[in-house]
């Protein structure tokens, strides 16, 4: 059997273009930090370090588990969306004169998700392989570790990632409406399709963030 998060995990992946109070488990990821402009080379060298070492991980897993298939056992996973914890360097310096996000003031985590099945003994084992069949040095940036969000309001927006703005503007007002408030300085974000595939209009990203 082969797990599919678009279909297996539908609670977790199926935001609405209006915002909802969500609640979200522990999960396991892998992950790799950085500052400035996603739009900057670093950025994109990061993703595919975090990519490449993604899919080092699912075809290990894939050889072993071929090997002791049993019937309805997960023999396979298709690799989860890219994700990114987002948060400005200082509130005093993001915005220009044209009251625009500077976006070279951001700081930045970004991951993808793990199936609760991979150890840390199988992201080791793949990350000696893959240091070897596909050299980087940014693999030793990236780490293994687990996050609980908890309680959240998200909400798919579709668009450029420059429209966030509005979406947020929403969320911001469900929250208040409820009686509730934001508890974090950041704010993550699920890109469910690619950026260098998918017209702009056409992007489609689950924002979210922690609340209480």
């Amino acid at each position: 059997m082969k797990h599919e998060w678009k279909k297996h995990e539908k609670v977790l992946y199926g935001a609405k273009d209006s915002p909802d109070l969500v609640d979200i488990p522990a999960q396991n990821f892998i992950m790799i930090k950085g500052s400035g402009n996603p739009n900057d080379m670093d950025f994109s060298n990061r993703v595919s370090a975090l990519y490449s070492f993604a899919y080092a991980i699912k075809m290990d897993y894939k050889a072993t588990a071929l090997k002791n298939i049993i019937s309805n056992e997960i023999h396979d996973f298709t690799v989860y969306p890219l994700e990114g914890i987002w948060m400005k360097k200082d509130d005093n310096m993001q915005l220009d004169t044209t009251n625009e996000l500077i976006k070279d003031n951001l700081e930045y985590t970004i991951m993808i998700r793990q199936p609760d099945f991979i150890t840390t003994e199988m992201v080791r084992a793949a990350l000696e392989r893959v240091k070897v069949k596909k050299p980087n040095s940014l693999y030793e940036e990236i780490f293994f570790d687990m996050i609980h969000d908890g309680k959240c309001v998200e909400i798919l927006h579709i668009g450029s990632y420059d429209n966030e703005p509005v979406s947020f503007a929403l969320m911001d007002k469900f929250v208040k409406e409820n009686g509730l408030h934001r508890i974090s300085d950041w704010h993550r974000e699920i890109y469910l399709n690619n950026a260098n595939r998918a017209k702009t209009d056409k992007l489609k990203t689950i924002l979210r963030y922690r609340v209480g």
